[in-house]
């Protein structure tokens, strides 16, 4: 596996310090935030999964913790929209530019708006794909909100 991505290039670009972690990605996994979580050892709380949704009709990246639901009234507040829907997968990976399950926040194909969940910036650190399936990066959450020029806001339900 390449620890190499367009996210891991990101990262580096913007100079913010992160530690690649590689685990056996299961593809038949029911949550593939949480079966990350087992699979490296780490709270789920931790372990951040990169969703993608629409507000208002417009595509926006969202991080919450692996063991919670996003709430779409709370997204859309975040964005000071009226209504939020999940992405299909197929527009997900079109629009990011990477595969379900190695959906990265990082270095997607076209900048859209992100959210974070606030009380992920509440930890000493978090995982977050890596841009590839089996892969995380490890890195402070308040530097993967400004890397990101993401808002923190309460988004899980």
């Amino acid at each position: 596996m390449s620890k190499t991505t367009r996210a891991t290039q990101m990262l580096e670009k913007a100079g913010v310090a992160f530690v690649t972690v590689t685990y056996d990605y299961d593809p038949n996994a029911d949550r593939i935030g949480m079966q990350a979580a087992e699979a490296i050892g780490e709270e789920p709380r931790r372990v951040l999964k990169t969703l993608m949704a629409e507000v208002d009709g417009k595509a926006v990246c969202v991080v919450v913790p692996s063991d919670h639901e996003v709430s779409m009234k709370k997204l859309a507040a975040a964005f000071k929209g009226k209504s939020a829907n999940m992405m299909k997968p197929a527009d997900a990976e079109r629009a990011t530019g990477y595969h379900v399950g190695g959906i990265s926040p990082f270095g997607q194909k076209k900048l859209v708006p992100t959210a974070i969940e606030i009380t992920a910036l509440d930890e000493p650190h978090v995982f977050i794909n890596g841009g590839q399936r089996g892969l995380q990066v490890k890195l402070d959450p308040r530097a993967a909100r400004d890397a990101l020029k993401a808002v923190a806001a309460p988004l899980v339900a």
